[in-house]
């Protein structure tokens, strides 16, 4: 049986965690820049 390999499973979790991170950084980056207004949105439907 062959041996796992602890480097590559070692580095494919820091790729998903690096990948998570920076979709995380985006979407924060991508809320600061449009700020919803949730209250606006509806009153705004309504008429």
């Amino acid at each position: 049986m062959a041996k796992p390999n602890y480097q590559f499973e070692k580095r494919k979790r820091d790729l998903e965690k690096k990948a998570k991170k920076e979709e995380k950084k985006l979407r924060k980056k991508q809320a600061s820049e449009t700020p919803e207004m949730p209250e606006a949105a509806h009153s705004d439907a309504a008429t």
